[in-house]
């Protein structure tokens, strides 16, 4: 008896309720399976622009040259070394560097910067440059008016040019115990090829 009950069940297969509960469990789980890919795309940009807002992870924040012109150097600041580094990946044929070695500015106080980037190879090159701040905390208070990072920079065979940085540390620096144990900052760009952009 039993065993025809089941036969009998199984037979007729699945009840509509059961087949509508079925349903709507495969369109939650499609749901969110797309989602899951949507925000994994979005992620990046979404950092990006977070880390730019915040300073996180030792990424500088932008300002404008209106909010720079109306920083004043702190009276008496103490006065911190802003060293530079730079580098290119293996798939850039580039030699990318800082012309100075370092500036010593007090917070507040704005300095300008120049890296030089040249295309050694024998066909034009598209770079874009990411960067950082180390320490990582003190990323914060760095302040960029003007940089040449996230932008493509597309280079002719042989060509060299000079790319600047405009930037101050801010005020509020000097007013944070957290900083008391800072005196060398260290801004680095790395340039990476840009993909897709030399085969057009």
């Amino acid at each position: 008896m039993f065993w025809r009950r089941a036969v009998d069940y199984w037979g007729r297969g699945p009840s509509e309720p059961l087949r509508a509960a079925n349903r709507r469990v495969a369109m939650y789980a499609t749901a969110v399976l797309f989602g899951g890919l949507g925000v994994s795309y979005a992620a990046v940009p979404l950092y990006k622009v977070f880390c730019r807002a915040t300073g996180f992870g030792g990424t500088t924040r932008e300002v404008t040259m209106e909010e720079a012109q109306a920083v004043k150097p702190v009276r008496g600041g103490r006065v911190i070394k802003v060293s530079f580094a730079g580098t290119t990946a293996s798939s850039l044929p580039w030699t990318f560097r800082p012309q100075q070695r370092e500036v010593r500015l007090v917070p507040g106080e704005t300095a300008l910067a120049f890296y030089s980037a040249r295309n050694d190879s024998s066909r034009p090159v598209t770079g874009v440059a990411t960067y950082n701040v180390t320490p990582l905390k003190a990323g914060v208070y760095f302040h960029k008016v003007q940089c040449f990072c996230f932008d493509e920079q597309r280079l002719r065979p042989k060509e060299e040019v000079d790319m600047p940085v405009l930037f101050y540390i801010a005020p509020e620096f000097a007013e944070d115990p957290a900083m008391g144990d800072v005196t060398n900052i260290c801004l680095s760009y790395t340039f990476f090829r840009a993909k897709g952009r030399d085969d057009e």
